[in-house]
C-alpha cells in the first residue's frame, strides 16, 4: 500500500473548514443553493492551491452541472501525485438553510485509481461496525441481519439501534424494524454521518440501512475503513441515462453488490467539519476575530482518527 504523505492531513483539514465557513454565513437564511454553492466555490478554491493532480471521482455532478464540482474535474496545481478525490462540500443543505444539526462539509483523497468513481445515484447501503463474514450482508432478510447482530452482540433485538433515513422509501423496513422491537434512530438528511455512528459506541448505533445517496457511501466508506468497519452498497440504475453513465464510467454489472474494499482501497484521508452542530462534531462558532471549528478526520496508513478542534484568525 502506497501511504499518502502526512501533509494532505492538514492541507485536506483546512479545505474543508474554508469551505464550511463559507457556508456557515448562509445558516438560517432559506437558500439551501446558495449554500452549497458557497461551499462548493471555497472547496474549489482551496483545492486548486495544493500542489497535486486532483481529478473529482465523487462530485455533485457532471460537467453540465457546473458550477459544482463535477465528476471528471481536474484540480490543483497540476505537480504533484496524482489523487482521487471524493466531495460533498455541504452535506445537509436543509440543515444550513432551515438552522438545524448536522450540517457537514467533506472530503476524502485517496491515489489514483484507488477511490471507486461512480455516477450519481442512489446506494442501497449498511454498515455496521462488524467484521466477522456472514454476521450482516446487504443480501440478508432484515430479519436475519437483526437477530444475527443481537446474536453477535449478546443483546435483545429491542436493546439494539437503527438509523436510517426518514424517507417513504423506508416505510416497510422501519415498520418491521418496529415489529422486531429495534429502537430507531431517524435522521431526514446527513447519510455520510449516519453511517459513521457505528464507528462508536458513545453514538448508541448499532446498524445503518437503506437506501440514500451514492456519493454519500463511497465518502462514508472511506472513514469507515479507517475504524475497520463494515461497509457494502448496492448502486440503484434506476433509468437508461443512469446506466449509460455508469457503463461511461467501467461499470458492468449494474447489481453488483460492492464491499468496502472495492470502494476504497489502499490509503486514504477522510476530514467531515461542521458548519451546524451535530451527532460526530460541532458546528462553527464565530468569536469577534477568530473562528473554531471541529473536525473528524481520519487517515488510514497512520491511524489517525480523532476529531480535531482548531481556533483561527480572520
Amino acid at each position: 500500500m502506497i501511504s499518502l504523505d502526512k501533509k494532505f492531513e492538514n492541507l485536506f483539514l483546512n479545505v474543508s473548514i474554508q469551505a464550511a465557513l463559507s457556508s456557515y454565513y448562509l445558516i438560517g437564511k432559506k437558500n439551501k443553493q446558495a449554500a452549497d454553492k458557497a461551499a462548493v466555490d471555497t472547496m474549489r478554491s482551496e483545492l486548486n492551491k495544493i500542489d497535486m493532480k486532483g481529478k473529482i471521482v465523487i462530485g455533485e455532478g457532471e460537467l453540465d452541472k457546473a458550477p459544482m464540482l463535477y465528476i471528471g474535474e481536474k484540480l490543483g496545481t497540476m505537480s504533484g501525485p496524482e489523487l482521487d478525490i471524493a466531495v460533498d462540500p455541504l452535506e445537509g443543505t436543509n440543515f444550513v438553510a432551515n438552522n438545524l444539526p448536522g450540517a457537514l462539509s467533506v472530503i476524502s483523497l485517496a491515489n489514483k485509481s484507488n477511490l471507486f468513481s461512480a455516477p450519481e445515484t442512489y446506494m442501497n447501503k449498511i454498515s455496521t461496525n462488524i467484521l466477522d463474514k456472514d454476521v450482516i450482508d446487504l443480501d440478508f432478510p432484515l430479519k436475519k441481519n437483526i437477530n444475527n447482530l443481537a446474536e453477535y452482540k449478546n443483546k435483545k433485538p429491542e436493546n439494539l439501534t437503527a438509523c436510517i433515513l426518514d424517507r417513504p422509501r423506508h416505510k416497510h423496513i422501519i415498520e418491521q424494524l418496529i415489529n422486531l422491537r429495534v429502537k430507531l434512530k431517524l435522521i431526514t438528511d446527513g447519510d455520510i454521518s449516519g453511517a459513521l455512528l457505528v464507528t462508536d459506541e458513545k453514538f448508541g448505533v448499532d446498524i445503518f440501512l437503506g437506501i440514500g445517496g451514492g456519493p454519500e457511501g463511497v465518502l462514508a466508506a472511506s472513514a469507515l475503513d479507517a475504524y475497520n468497519c463494515n461497509f457494502q452498497g448496492r448502486f440503484l440504475f434506476e433509468t437508461d441515462e443512469d446506466k449509460s453513465r455508469a457503463s461511461k464510467m467501467g461499470i458492468k454489472d449494474f447489481n453488483k453488490k460492492y464491499e468496502l474494499n472495492e470502494i476504497i482501497s489502499g490509503d486514504s484521508i477522510f476530514c467531515a467539519t461542521g458548519i451546524t452542530s451535530g451527532d460526530l462534531v460541532s458546528g462553527i462558532e464565530i468569536h469577534e476575530d477568530e473562528f473554531i471549528s471541529e473536525t473528524l478526520i481520519t487517515h488510514k496508513s497512520t491511524g489517525l482518527k480523532k476529531i480535531i478542534k482548531t481556533k483561527q484568525k480572520f
